[in-house]
């Protein structure tokens, strides 16, 4: 089997977009005050991490986009006021990556993009490396929002039971759910 880095990356969005839909339900369950409690992690809270996650997304989906930002806002404020507002933003992105991915084509990944980091310092990078770095990231940080749940009342959830064929029973309802196709 040849292995199909543009259908590897659609794969990989929509295991993002499955597994923030999962996460995102688990934090649904929890009190207010398990969500925005301080926890040694890096950004301190649940929300104030989800956060982060959502806000990264955006500002790359809309630098592989094309949209050229000089100078983003600190990735660590928190920019939604509650897990409602940061779910409905982090689906909202997750689809614009799918799309964004399933559009992918040699030349397209191939494709450098030009921008500012944070630091103010150039950047220019092809587009499947943004994307494997993207997808690295999101899995980092989920991994946080993973461990804090764990030492809350609701149990994380599997995030890792996607791929493998075996898992589909564990997933199914939750794709047709998103409008996710099976294989």
């Amino acid at each position: 089997m040849e292995l199909d880095l543009q259908k590897q990356f659609a794969a990989m969005a929509r295991n993002a977009l499955w597994s923030n839909h999962r996460l995102h339900t688990a934090c649904s369950k929890l009190e207010p005050d398990e969500y925005y409690k301080q926890r040694p992690s890096f950004f301190g809270t649940i929300h104030a991490t989800l956060t982060h996650i959502a806000s990264v997304d955006q500002l790359y989906v809309a630098r592989l986009g094309g949209t050229r930002l000089t100078k983003a806002e600190s990735l660590d404020q928190e920019t939604y006021e509650d897990l409602k507002s940061v779910s409905q933003a982090q689906h909202t992105v997750d689809e614009a990556l799918v799309r964004f991915c399933d559009a992918l084509d040699d030349r397209s990944m191939a494709r450098v993009v030009r921008f500012t980091n944070t630091e103010d310092v150039e950047n220019a990078d092809p587009v499947a490396h943004i994307l494997s770095h993207l997808f690295v990231h999101q899995i980092h940080h989920r991994g946080q929002v993973h461990d804090m749940l764990s030492a809350t009342p609701v149990a994380p959830p599997q995030l890792d039971e996607f791929f493998l064929s075996g898992d589909l029973p564990r997933r199914r309802d939750e794709l047709a759910a998103l409008d996710i196709p099976e294989t």
